[in-house]
């Protein structure tokens, strides 16, 4: 059974993020994925701890263990955010400050050479992300700023195998129904897609 987990990071129960996530989550759960989701808003603390920073090049700190476990087992993470400031929201960015930790998500190479990945396991990504930009700013001013984050920094070090599906929503703040049923529509089919590279892999 597919192993996945379900991120995500905005404040309001009635958000455009709260609506793409309960989609997403159902399509999962009707492909018979086993699906832990992980609401940050919901007691999730973004906040680097002393310990955890002091421990970072030694033996990790023992904190969040359900949060790393879940992680470390996904073999599917989606990820589903607002775009604020063209980043990630901070709720969000500490989570991959305190989980995506050494000892979990990578460890460090002698003599601080490139990281040496753990997160063997995650096989896709698909990261959902609203935007009240335009399409072509995000394209042509600044080149995707959070996908590239994703992608190179944060992916390519931990989980090097990992496919990234990356699915943005521009114009998001005056999004009508039927571009928002087609956007939709558009995640379903890429669980799709990502269930059957998972039976069949490239």
């Amino acid at each position: 059974m597919t192993r996945a987990l379900l991120v995500t990071a905005h404040p309001l129960a009635q958000s455009l993020t709260a609506r793409l996530a309960a989609r997403v989550e159902a399509e999962a759960r009707a492909a018979g994925w086993q699906l832990s989701r992980r609401d940050l808003y919901d007691g999730f603390d973004p906040v680097l701890t002393p310990a955890e920073r002091a421990a970072y090049y030694a033996t990790p700190a023992p904190t969040l263990e359900e949060d790393k476990r879940a992680l470390a087992e996904a073999q599917v993470l989606i990820l589903v955010f607002p775009t604020w400031w063209f980043g990630f929201p901070a709720i969000l960015k500490g989570w991959f400050d305190r989980v995506w930790a050494p000892g979990t998500a990578y460890d460090h190479s002698p003599g601080f050479g490139p990281m040496l990945p753990r997160l063997h396991s995650l096989r896709e990504v698909l990261a959902v992300t609203t935007m009240g930009a335009p399409a072509w700013i995000d394209w042509l001013v600044l080149r995707r700023p959070v996908r590239r984050i994703l992608r190179l920094a944060i992916l390519k070090p931990c989980a090097p195998k990992a496919r990234l599906t990356w699915r943005a929503l521009y114009g998001a703040e005056a999004v009508a129904e039927p571009r928002l049923a087609r956007f939709e529509t558009r995640l379903a089919a890429d669980l799709t897609r990502i269930a059957r590279r998972l039976t069949c892999p490239d």
